[in-house]
C-alpha cells in the first residue's frame, strides 16, 4: 500500500477530499486497493486521451485515501452489502502478517473460524478448519471461480492454494455457499479466495524471510505492466521455503508458482488465465492422544531424527515424508454484451499427486492381497518399509452463467459441469539400512515391493470417476433505489460416480447416482444509509467421501495374524449430508464503525460417521448418524484508524447438539442431546493495530473454549488462548525500491503448550454401556499439538 510518505510533494487538501477514493471511504464503500506493485485499474484502452489523463490523476490521489478505508479493524473487516454473512480480510492486514501464513491462518480470528495448526508458519499439511461446529471437509474452497477441494475427501490444503502476497482478499462465508459455487460439500459454508489484478506498470515485489527453526523463504513477483496498448497485463511469482520440524526429526520444503494474465477491452469485458503450481516435501507431525499428552507433552509421538532398527524403526521421520505436487489452472471470462446482458464462463483443470506414507513392517510370508494369500514377498521378516497411500487425481470442468437485467431484476441462468478421475493405490516401498527409500514418491513400479507375479503388493486400492451436472437459476431483485434487495434461487445438482476396487475380493465395481435440490432465499434492507438488516434461508449439501464406497481387507484374527477378511465395509446407500441454514442479522457501516451481528440456526441431517457394523463391531463402516442442530450468534466490529489506532473484535456463541442416538456395533449409544464435536460454546478474537504510515504494529489474540472430541462427550480438550505480535517499519522510497519494509512476526508470544485442535473423533473414549445393555469399547481420539513461540523476520520491497 502506498503511503503519503512516499512522495515529498503533498496534494492540496481540497483535492484529496474531492477524490473518489475519499468519497468511497466516507460512504463505507470499498475502493480499489493499491500498492506500488498493484495500482488500481484504469479505464479501458479505447477511452479518450483526456479521460485517460484524468484517470491517472485520480489514481494518484486515491492511493492517498486508501489506508483510511482498508484499515478498518486493522484490515480484518470489510463493509458488506449482501444477503448472507461473510467476513473478509483485506490486503492491508495480509501485508503485515507472516508471508508464510496460509489462508486458514489469515481468517483464524474471524467469527466462527476454529483454525487448527501444528506448525507456526503454515507450511505443514497438518492443519484444519471448522466453522460453526462443521469440519473443514464440509466447507467449499474456491479461487476465482474454480474449486480447490480434494476431490476424494473434500478437505482443503491451504499450503497448496497460493502465496499470501498474491491474494487481494480472503473471505469466509459462514453457513452457506453462493448459488453459482462449484462445490459438492459446502454444508458448512465457503472460503472464497481472490487473486490480485496484475499491475498496469512493470515492476514487481521481492521479499526474504528468516526465523525460528531455521525457516528460510524467498519470494519474487514480476509484473509485465500493460503490454503496449493491448489491454493485456500479467504477473508471475515464485517462492521457495524451508523449515525444520519443531518437534520431530526432519524438515519441510515448498516451492510455489502463481501466475495471472488478464486482458481487458470494451466496456467491462475481461478474459484471463490464472493458476498455481505447488511442489512440497513435508513431514506429517504425529498426532497424540490425551493420555500421551498428559504424560509426555510435546514429546508425544515424536518422529526420530535417526533410523533406529527395532521396535522404534517405524517412527523414523523419513518414513513419513509426504511429497505432493499440484497444479490448478482457471480461465475466467466476463463478456459484457450490453447494459442488460452479460455472460461469465470459467473453465478449469487440475492435476494432483501425493503420497501420504507411514512407517510399517512386513513379513516374507503370511500376507494377503485383498482376500488372496501371497506366497512370499522379497523382504525379511519384520523388515521396516514405507506404507504408501498414494493419490493421483485429475479434474476439469466449466462453470457458466448468463445474466439478464430488466428493470429491477437481474436474472441468472447457469450450468456447472465437473469431471474427475481419482486413483488411490496403497503400495509398499523398501528402505535401506539408513531408513531411506529409493523414491519417496512411490509412483514407479520399480520402486515398489512386488509379488511373485511381478505386480505391486497393495494394502488397498480404488479408482473412481465422478461426473457432476448442476443447473441453477436465480433473480437478484433491487427495489427502492437498492434499499431493498432480494435474492431468490434454485440449484439442482446431479452426480454420477463409478469405480473399481483394484484388490481381489467380492467387491469389484461400485456405482452411485445422486441428485440434490437446493432452493434459497435472501433479503437485505437498508434501514438508513449506514444501517442494514439482512436475512437468508439457504440449503447446502455434502456428498459422501469416495472412501465410504469401498471394502478394505487384510483383517486380522484374534492373535493379530492377517487373514484376508474384510476390515471395512463400503456402502453406496448413504444419503447426502444436508443442511438448512437460517440467518438474521444487522450491519452498521458508518464513517467510523463497521460492525455486524448475526443470529444463525442450522438443521443438519444425514450426518456421516464411521463406526462398527451391527453384526460385527470389529468391522467398520460409515453410517447415517442422524441429525444435528447448531444455533448461535456471531459478532464482529472494527473501526477506522483513530490517532493511527485500529481495533477489531469478534465473538461467537455456539450451541450445537446431536439430535439422534448413534449405533455402535450391535448396540446404540445415548448421544441425543450431547454437544456436537468440534463445537466450542465460546470463541473470541481481537486485534489492535497501530500504523502511522512508517511504524506499524499489531497484537492479535484468540480464545477458544473447551471442545468435545467424542460423541458421548466423555473426552474434551481444554480451552485455548494464544496471542501473536507484529512489529514493522516502512522506509521511504530508495532509488528504484518502493517502500522497503522490515517486519517481525512473533507467534504464540506467551509460549503456550497446548492441544490446538481435534484431528480424529470417536464415538466414546471410555468403555460405555449402550442403551440395550451391551458394552461399547472406547477408543482414543487424536489431537494436534500446537506450536511453541516462533519468530520470523522479513524484508520486503516493491520495484
Amino acid at each position: 500500500m502506498r503511503s503519503f510518505f512516499s512522495s515529498r510533494k503533498t496534494a492540496p487538501l481540497f483535492l484529496l477530499l474531492c477524490s473518489p477514493g475519499w468519497a468511497l471511504a466516507e460512504s463505507g464503500k470499498q475502493p480499489q486497493q493499491s500498492t506500488p506493485h498493484h495500482p488500481p485499474v484504469r479505464p479501458p484502452a479505447h477511452a479518450g486521451q483526456a479521460k485517460a489523463v484524468q484517470a491517472r490523476k485520480v489514481e494518484y490521489l486515491t492511493t492517498r485515501a486508501v489506508p483510511e478505508a482498508v484499515q478498518r479493524g486493522g484490515g480484518l473487516i470489510q463493509p458488506q452489502h449482501g444477503t448472507q454473512s461473510i467476513s473478509e480480510v483485506g490486503r492491508s492486514y495480509m501485508d503485515i502478517q507472516a508471508p508464510t501464513a496460509s489462508a486458514f491462518q489469515l481468517v483464524s480470528i474471524l467469527p466462527g473460524a476454529n483454525v487448527v495448526t501444528s506448525d507456526p508458519f503454515g507450511i505443514s499439511p497438518n492443519t484444519n478448519i471448522s466453522v460453526r461446529g462443521l469440519n473443514g471437509d464440509a466447507l467449499g474452497y474456491v479461487l476465482e471461480g474454480m474449486p480447490l477441494n480434494d476431490i476424494a475427501a473434500y478437505g482443503g490444503y491451504p499450503n497448496q492454494f497460493a502465496d499470501t502476497e498474491n491474494y487481494s482478499k480472503v473471505g469466509l462465508q459462514q453457513g452457506s455457499a453462493d448459488l453459482d459455487s462449484p462445490v459438492l460439500n459446502a454444508a458448512g459454508g465457503l472460503m472464497k479466495l481472490s487473486f490480485l489484478d496484475p499491475s498496469l506498470k512493470p515492476g514487481g515485489l521481492a521479499s526474504f524471510s528468516y526465523g525460528s527453526f531455521n525457516t528460510r523463504r524467498g519470494f519474487i513477483r514480476l509484473e509485465t505492466g500493460e503490454m503496449g496498448n493491448s489491454g493485456m497485463r500479467g504477473f508471475v511469482s515464485y517462492s521457495n521455503t524451508h523449515t525444520d520440524n519443531w518437534r520431530s526429526g526432519g524438515h519441510d520444503t515448498r516451492q510455489h508458482i502463481d501466475f495471472r494474465l488478464l486482458k481487458e477491452w470494451g466496456q467491462g469485458n475481461q478474459a484471463g488465465i490464472l493458476g498455481s503450481w505447488n511442489r512440497a516435501d513435508t513431514s506429517y507431525y504425529p498426532f497424540t492422544s490425551l493420555e500421551d499428552w498428559k504424560s509426555s507433552g510435546t514429546r508425544s509421538g515424536r518422529l526420530t531424527r535417526h533410523f533406529e532398527p527395532g521396535e522404534n524403526s517405524t517412527n523414523y521421520w523419513r518414513l513419513s515424508r509426504d511429497p505432493e505436487e499440484t497444479l490448478y489452472v482457471g480461465a475466467p471470462v466476463h463478456l459484457h454484451f450490453s447494459q442488460r446482458l452479460s455472460f461469465d464462463i470459467t473453465p478449469y483443470a487440475q492435476r494432483a499427486y501425493g503420497n501420504f506414507p507411514s512407517g510399517s513392517t512386513l513379513s516374507s510370508t503370511g500376507n494377503y492381497y485383498g482376500t488372496q494369500p501371497v506366497t512370499s514377498l522379497p523382504v525379511t521378516d519384520g523388515q521396516t518399509v514405507r506404507a504408501d497411500y498414494t493419490q493421483r487425481s485429475y479434474r476439469s470442468g466449466v462453470n457458466m452463467a448468463l445474466h439478464a437485467r430488466y428493470k429491477w431484476n437481474d436474472f441468472v441462468m447457469g450450468y456447472w459441469y465437473d469431471y474427475s478421475d481419482d486413483n488411490e493405490p496403497q503400495p509398499f516401498t523398501a528402505v535401506g539400512n539408513d531408513g531411506s527409500a529409493a523414491s519417496i514418491w512411490a509412483d514407479r513400479k520399480r520402486s515398489r515391493i512386488l509379488m511373485p507375479d511381478g505386480n505391486p503388493y497393495l494394502a488397498g486400492g480404488f479408482h473412481t470417476m465422478s461426473q457432476t451436472n448442476a443447473l441453477y437459476v436465480g433473480d437478484h431483485i433491487s427495489l427502492m433505489q437498492d434499499r431493498l434487495v432480494m435474492d431468490i434461487g434454485f440449484k439442482e445438482v446431479m452426480m454420477h460416480r463409478w469405480g473399481t476396487n483394484d484388490v481381489p475380493g467380492p467387491q469389484r465395481n461400485i456405482s452411485s447416482n445422486r441428485q440434490e435440490p437446493l432452493p434459497r432465499f435472501g433479503m437485505r434492507w437498508n434501514v438508513t444509509r449506514k444501517d442494514q438488516l439482512f436475512l437468508n434461508v439457504n440449503t447446502n449439501f455434502r456428498a459422501p467421501a469416495i472412501s465410504t464406497y469401498y471394502n478394505s481387507y487384510a483383517g486380522v484374527d484374534a492373535n493379530g495374524v492377517p487373514n484376508g477378511t474384510i476390515s471395512r465395509t463400503g456402502t453406496n446407500r448413504l444419503k447426502n449430508e444436508y443442511s438448512v441454514s437460517e440467518e438474521f442479522g444487522y450491519r452498521r457501516t458508518g464513517d467510523w464503525l463497521t460492525a455486524s451481528l448475526t443470529f444463525f440456526n442450522y438443521n443438519f441431517r444425514n450426518r456421516q460417521i464411521e463406526t462398527g457394523e451391527a453384526t460385527n463391531p470389529n468391522i467398520t463402516t460409515t453410517i447415517n448418524a442422524g441429525k444435528q442442530t447448531s444455533r448461535g450468534v456471531d459478532v464482529e466490529l472494527g473501526t477506522r484508524p483513530w490517532h493511527h489506532i485500529s481495533p477489531y473484535a469478534s465473538f461467537e456463541y455456539l450451541h450445537a447438539t446431536i439430535d439422534s442416538d448413534i449405533s455402535a456395533g450391535a448396540d446404540t449409544l445415548p448421544t441425543a442431546g450431547k454437544t456436537a464435536v468440534r463445537s466450542p460454546h465460546f470463541q473470541a478474537g481481537a486485534g489492535l493495530r497501530y500504523d502511522d504510515g512508517h511504524f506499524f504494529s499489531m497484537i492479535s489474540m484468540r480464545y477458544m473454549s473447551h471442545q468435545y472430541s467424542t460423541f458421548m462427550n466423555d473426552e474434551r480438550i481444554p480451552a485455548i488462548m494464544t496471542a501473536d505480535l507484529t512489529l514493522g517499519y516502512r522506509f521511504n522510497n530508495a532509488g528504484f525500491l518502493h517502500q522497503p519494509t522490515l517486519r517481525l512476526n512473533l507467534s504464540n508470544i506467551s509460549n503456550q503448550r497446548y492441544l490446538s485442535g481435534i484431528n480424529s473423533t470417536t464415538l466414546n473414549a471410555h468403555d460405555t454401556t449402550g442403551l440395550h445393555g451391551g458394552r461399547v469399547s472406547g477408543s482414543a481420539p487424536g489431537y494436534y499439538i500446537g506450536a511453541p513461540f516462533a519468530a520470523l523476520a522479513s524484508l520486503t520491497a516493491g520495484f
